[in-house]
């Protein structure tokens, strides 16, 4: 077997307060992969995310993403958190541009139709000109993920990304981006609560537990694509849900 394109090794991680948040997790990604990480609140699941994208440097243990830690990695990384942190004063098309002027100046060349093209691929085609106001949190959170995208990453960390999204909305929002995951090389890690949403997108679901967090079982699913709500009330998907109940520990809920 190649070697994974995320490689997490005996992570753990204590804040300057005290406060340990992850404790010796260990984890692997290959490339193209959709990994989804589930566990209560207060595990360490947003901490694991940012020390995935270089954001936070653990304290012990290591990352590699294809073989560099991430903050030094050749290969962009693109991250959405649960709110999208839209400014409010530029179009959805100069919010989806923001990352590159950042990178390179605002007067920098960019190719014309990148911005247009990820809009399109969002299914925001017709909104490029609109401002977050404008938007449903839905699109909102379309246009975040576009600029998440801009880059052309190799790796989409995605923190909640539709937890603040009605129930109907989510439900689309997680089609939408299975189709994109599907449509780019791309490699996913997405922090959720919901085992059914983990199921549906994921080809291998991770449970974190306890405080500070561990790793209490990797979980293949084993389910065909593409896939659909539909799914969730066959006995094959109720199957790997009862799996993931099983491997979390709700007893400090």
């Amino acid at each position: 077997m190649s070697d994974p394109f995320l490689q997490v090794s005996h992570v753990s991680h204590t804040f300057a307060d005290g406060v340990q948040a992850l404790d010796d997790v260990s984890l692997s990604v290959p490339a193209g992969g959709f990994c989804a990480l589930v566990g209560a609140s207060g595990v360490g699941k947003s901490t694991l995310l940012r020390v995935l994208g270089g954001l936070i440097t653990p304290s012990q243990g290591e990352v590699w993403l294809a073989g560099q830690p991430p903050a030094q990695a050749r290969q962009p990384i693109g991250i959405v958190f649960q709110q999208h942190n839209l400014m409010p004063w530029r179009t959805a098309h100069d919010n989806v541009r923001l990352p590159l002027e950042l990178q390179t100046g605002r007067g920098a060349v960019v190719d014309p139709g990148r911005v247009p093209a990820l809009l399109a691929l969002v299914g925001l085609t017709g909104f490029a000109n609109s401002y977050p106001a404008q938007l449903s949190g839905g699109m909102a959170q379309r246009v975040a993920l576009a600029r998440a995208l801009v880059h052309q990453p190799a790796l989409l960390l995605l923190d909640e990304p539709f937890g603040a999204l009605d129930a109907l909305t989510r439900e689309r929002m997680g089609q939408e981006l299975l189709r994109i995951w599907q449509a780019l090389p791309v490699t996913v890690v997405m922090v959720t609560h919901s085992i059914h949403e983990a199921v549906l997108l994921a080809d291998e679901v991770v449970v974190l537990n306890g405080r500070p967090g561990r790793v209490a079982q990797q979980i293949t699913v084993e389910l065909a694509r593409p896939r659909r709500p539909e799914m969730e009330t066959t006995p094959a998907f109720l199957a790997h849900t009862r799996a993931i109940r099983q491997a979390l520990d709700l007893s400090n809920l």
